[in-house]
């Protein structure tokens, strides 16, 4: 069992950043690829970037690539997400997530947080 809570949203301007942070809680954290998703109103959630068990590997959608960036600390259970030159278009409630694989599929996510709303205006 791992318990997720996300923190670190809020309102920012366009061309702003934000660090996103997902404390874990459970056991074998180290064990699990993790991951950001995430789901603007009116939209279905979607992948955001994935992790690797050690943080060797990495994967973003195109829609953040270059301007994400996701990172984790083992020792504190912790995965974080980087955010720069945000724009509008990534306004959403943003979701961690814990599975076995190295996926960005959302079905292959087994444990899921709360998530934290990420704002930002033009």
């Amino acid at each position: 069992q791992v318990q997720l809570v996300e923190s670190g949203g809020g309102l920012v301007q366009a061309g702003g950043s934000l660090r996103l942070s997902c404390a874990a809680s459970g056991r074998a954290f180290s064990s699990y690829v993790m991951g950001w998703f995430r789901q603007a109103p009116g939209r279905v959630r979607e992948s955001v970037a994935a992790i690797s068990w050690n943080g060797g590997s990495t994967m973003y959608s195109d829609s953040v690539k270059g301007r994400f960036i996701i990172s984790r600390d083992n020792g504190k259970k912790t995965i974080y997400l980087q955010m720069n030159s945000l724009k509008p278009e990534d306004t959403a409630v943003y979701y961690c997530a814990a599975g076995p694989r190295m996926t960005m599929a959302e079905y292959s996510y087994g444990y899921w947080g709360q998530g934290t709303q990420v704002t930002v205006s033009s």
